[in-house]
């Protein structure tokens, strides 16, 4: 039997995933609200790629280069589904009509950086090569 079936029709995994970032952001009830995020398809990572290239200065003309703070704003905005950054109450809220901008402004650091592994962890990005051979080997 061909495994072309497999590929034909893969898992989807579409699913969101409520995960805590941080204890500062407290519901009515005292517990820390979560953050709702969805993972990425490769066609939504490369139009994010695309949005975050800059051109080089001093480089050859017109020799582009991934802006690596752009695209993971972009990325945190792209795949979290609550809060949404895009929100203009939330974007008034931090002072800035740019919803890129919201994250850094509303996060701390180490809170960005979580938020930022669970979507690359959600979207795919967590898997080695190695053990998916091993898992298929078994």
């Amino acid at each position: 039997m061909s495994s072309l079936k497999a590929f034909l029709h893969p898992v989807q995994s579409t699913d969101g995933l409520e995960i805590i970032i941080s204890k500062r952001f407290l519901g009515e009830d005292g517990k820390p609200v979560p953050f709702r995020i969805r993972p990425l398809t490769q066609e939504e990572n490369s139009q994010i790629s695309k949005r975050s290239m800059r051109l080089v200065s001093g480089g050859k003309r017109g020799e582009k280069e991934l802006d690596s703070i752009a695209y993971a704003s972009r990325i945190v905005v792209e795949a979290t589904v609550e809060p949404d950054f895009r929100s203009e109450e939330l974007c008034r809220a931090y002072g800035t009509m740019d919803p890129m901008e919201v994250p850094g402004k509303m996060l701390l650091a180490g809170e960005n950086k979580r938020l930022m592994d669970a979507i690359m962890e959600r979207s795919g990005f967590d898997v080695v090569a190695g053990s998916l051979e091993d898992e298929a080997k078994n």
